[in-house]
Order: C-alpha cells, then structure tokens, then sequence
C-alpha cells in the first residue's frame, strides 16, 4: 500500500460518506458527537504513520497465527481475517438501547424454544405456523419433554444488526446455533492497544477481555446441581472446521480443555474425558459441533466427529451442552420474521430493535411479490450462513436474476426477501486514502440464569467499494468497535444518536 499524495495532514478533511449513515460522524441530523475527539485525534495524524501502523497490526495478526479457513478458496486456505485500524464507536446512551433490546430478544427466543418442546401455545394459537416449526430441518423431536436448567437453550447468541440510512438499528439475522466472531472482538482490542494507544487514551473504552470469565460462569451455572466443582471442556470438530482459532482461543480464556469427539467417552450415561490419569468425568460442555453430528446414536449415524451416547446423558441431566439441542430452528431465516411476535406472545412488549422488513416466499402472494420485484431485494436462502447463496437484485446480472427466479419457483420454502438495506459506513483504510465502507455488527450475549451482552461486538465491513456483502468468506474484514463508558464525554460534547 502506498501513500497517496495530499493525504498526509488532512485525512478526513475530504471523507465524504455521501447519504450514507456514518458510523463516526453519524448523521445528517443526528451528528456523533459522542466521537468528536476520535474524529480531531485522527484528523491530526499523518497518514504514513497511520499505514504503518496499519501494516504492523497486519504483520502481527500473521504472526499471532489469528486465522479463519476458507474452503471456497483453493488457493489461500488458511487466512488472517483483515482488521482496519479506524474503530467504530458506539455512545453509552445508543449501547444501553441495543443491550435492552438483544436482551429482550434472547429471553423471547429462548421461551419460544421452551415452548416449542413443551406445551407449543405459541402454534396451538396460531402466532406462527406449525408446519414452519415443526417441519424445520432443525426442529430436534429428542428434546421435546426435556427440560434444561433455568429454561436456558441459547447460552450464547450472535445477533446480526445493520444501520439503516435513518440511523436506525435493526436485525438482520438471529444466530443461535455455534454463532462465531467473538475471539475477533477481543483480539481486536488487544491489537489497537498494541497499535494505536494514543488514539484510545483517555476515551473511556468498555473492556471486553472478560469474555472467557462471563462464558465459563454461565457454562458452570448451567452444570449439573450435584456437582460441586464442575470440569467444563470445549467440543470442536477439529483443525479443519473454519473457526478452529476461535476454539483454541475460547478454551484458552475460559481455562478449560479443548477436546474433540475422539477425546470423550460415555459409560453408564455420563461423559469421561480421557487424560494420561485415565477418565475424568466432564458435567459441562461447550460445544461448538452442530446437532446432527453430535451423536452417531441419536443424529447422523455416520458422523465421525461426535461422542456416541452424549445425547443419552444429557437428556438424564449428568452433561449439560451449550448451546441446547434443537436451537438451530429459533435461527432460521423464516422463523426469523416471526420474532417480534413472539416477543408480543411472551413478554406483552414491543421489539426494542425492529426486523427489517421480510416476505417468506412460502406464502403465496410474498413470493409473488418477490418474483414481480427482484431486481430491487434482495433473496437469501434460509439454511445458508455466510453470505453464501444471496442474490443482491441491484447488483445481480440478468442471468443471476433469472437463476434466482427458476431457484423461486423450484423451491419457494427455501427463501425470504428483503429490501436492499443502505447500510451505514465507517471511515476505512484503503489505497487511495480513507474512505467509506458498510459495516454490520454482531455483539454476543451469554444466558445462563440471566444474560449478559458484551458491551461492544463484531464490526464486520465490507473492504471492497460498493459491496454490501461483509462476512469474512465472502472478503469482509473487521474492527474494533468502542463502546463508550456512560458519563465519559469528549470535549464538553453531549451524546446524541438516532436510534
């Protein structure tokens, strides 16, 4: 990367986020003045010094070995995941705003679960369709009747929001299965400390390296109550599965073992590490493998990567799992659109944060009007993640779109559409100087009695111009993102947001 002439004294003097909602400046009518003292910092420096800086973090993500797996690329398996030296800054008045309302989400959902594998109220009253629930590919019948403690199935939960042109947060997508991202969220902080400590100093930064500690209370909580100090491990699938970083780092911070399938063993229904002493019984386990290849005895009996016999023990309370079987049907896209009601159906309240606006094509005239209109939403698949199989319609040539509408009409269960979102941008580090990029951001919130968000999450942005796709398969790129601590001002500037 070069340094382009006539950016050295005055980086953001000629930053224009255009109609954008701009995650540092804010708005047109709601400016971020909560960061106007990142904003004169940065403004300050020169921009050699903030490429070398960027090169360094760059150089040490490679040496920290901080990588994810890409298996759609032949060539470049084993990647670092780009990190952008411009953090992204959240105010203590719009963070206690998106804290109340993933609360709320995660408590609806997990009632919701509860319900699902008890009484199902919720489809004897017709809120959402049975056959929806029901009929999922993740609608596990081995959990119906089984209670976990505290009513808890979603110990941890990613939820993916977007900032719409207005200013306003919504969710995009509910993650509740083995959501990913969070290793990024602290090794991102460790780096700009590293990196950039007179750009954070005195900002009053909320710490997000209690992660691991907060994971291993609740993975504790939730073990079995006879048991007085519980052994919690970490199930991975192994070196190969994309997110084996994260693993490694998650037991690294909680403490525990990292174990695989092979690692563990079931006698008499309950779970036993294998150690160089011999058997060590395992009462808690945070699993990052999905359902159907946890147990060859109760799932996919061909699975190599799961413990035979696992689901027997949990479902006679001697192993607790985290997340719960069968929460991949509160995840799905479709089920998705239904969340506000359920948090009407259970908690008599309004969504905090609002979906954006979704038609399910299973339904007659949503696919209809997603037909009539596909050059202008966008279509994604409701079992895929990552960005994998999603037809932007503005963007999309006309042999997508006409692919995308024969894949409709094949299998119209298989799809939702949504409105293009104008998602919101943060000032970025590119080869032509700083420039706008769209962001996402995932915080993560841990159940076990009660839930916790960690105060900040990952900002996901999109590095290639124009490109809303920001997931780190499809050649998104991460940053840190600052919550800041409530009463800490800068410059005398009061808080203000649109959210």
């Amino acid at each position: 990367m070069s340094v382009p002439e006539g950016k050295a004294t005055d980086l953001l003097t000629n930053y224009d986020p255009g109609l954008y909602y701009d995650e540092l400046f804010g708005g047109r009518d709601y400016p971020a003045e909560h960061s106007a003292l990142i904003r004169q910092r940065l403004a300050g420096l020169n921009f050699g010094d903030l490429l070398r800086r960027s090169q360094d973090a760059e150089r040490e993500l490679y040496n920290l070995g901080i990588t994810f797996l890409v298996y759609s690329n032949k060539d470049a398996v084993d990647r670092i995941l780009p990190f952008d030296i411009i953090p992204r800054v959240i105010s203590a008045k719009e963070w206690a705003h998106l804290e109340a309302g993933i609360t709320q989400r995660v408590t609806a959902l997990n009632l919701f679960l509860h319900d699902i594998y008890h009484d199902q109220k919720i489809l004897k009253d017709g809120v959402i369709p049975a056959d929806l629930v029901l009929g999922n590919g993740c609608f596990r019948p081995q959990m119906v009747g089984l209670d976990v403690p505290f009513d808890t199935y979603i110990h941890i939960m990613g939820t993916d929001l977007v900032r719409d042109r207005e200013g306003t947060f919504r969710v995009l997508e509910d993650n509740g299965r083995v959501p990913s991202g969070v290793s990024y969220v602290v090794e991102n902080r460790h780096m700009m400390q590293r990196v950039f400590p007179d750009l954070m100093q005195d900002i009053g930064i909320r710490p997000v390296d209690n992660y691991g500690h907060k994971l291993l209370d609740a993975m504790m909580e939730i073990a079995p109550q006879d048991v007085a100090d519980p052994q919690v491990v970490l199930l991975s699938p192994g070196s190969y599965n994309s997110a084996y970083f994260e693993h490694i780092f998650l037991a690294r911070e909680m403490g525990v073992p990292l174990v695989e399938g092979r690692d563990l063993v079931v006698e008499n229904d309950r779970v036993y590490m294998k150690t160089t002493n011999g058997l060590a019984r395992v009462d808690s386990i945070y699993r990052r493998i999905d359902d159907a290849f946890l147990d060859p005895k109760a799932f996919n009996p061909d699975s190599m990567l799961g413990v035979p016999g696992i689901m027997e023990a949990y479902r006679k309370g001697n192993v607790a799992l985290a997340n719960a079987i069968g929460t991949g049907v509160a995840d799905d896209k479709a089920i998705y659109c239904y969340v506000p009601r359920m948090i009407k159906y259970y908690l008599d309240q309004e969504a905090i944060i609002p979906n954006v606006d979704t038609r399910i094509c299973r339904e007659a005239d949503a696919l209809q009007y997603t037909l009539d209109n596909l050059d202008k939403l966008v279509v994604k698949p409701v079992g895929e993640a990552g960005g994998y199989g999603i037809t932007i319609g503005p963007r999309a040539s006309k042999e997508e779109l006409a692919e995308c509408r024969a894949k409709l009409l094949a299998d119209p269960s298989n799809y939702i559409s949504q409105p293009v979102v104008d998602l919101s941008v943060c000032p970025t580090v590119t080869d032509d100087g700083i420039d706008p990029r769209h962001v996402d951001l995932r915080p993560f919130a841990i159940t076990g009695k009660n839930t916790w968000v960690l105060p900040g999450g990952l900002t996901r942005v999109a590095l290639k111009k124009g490109t809303l796709i920001v997931n780190s398969s499809q050649g998104g790129g991460s940053k840190d993102t600052w919550v800041l601590q409530d009463g800490v001002l800068q410059d005398g500037a009061q808080e203000g947001s649109a959210s």
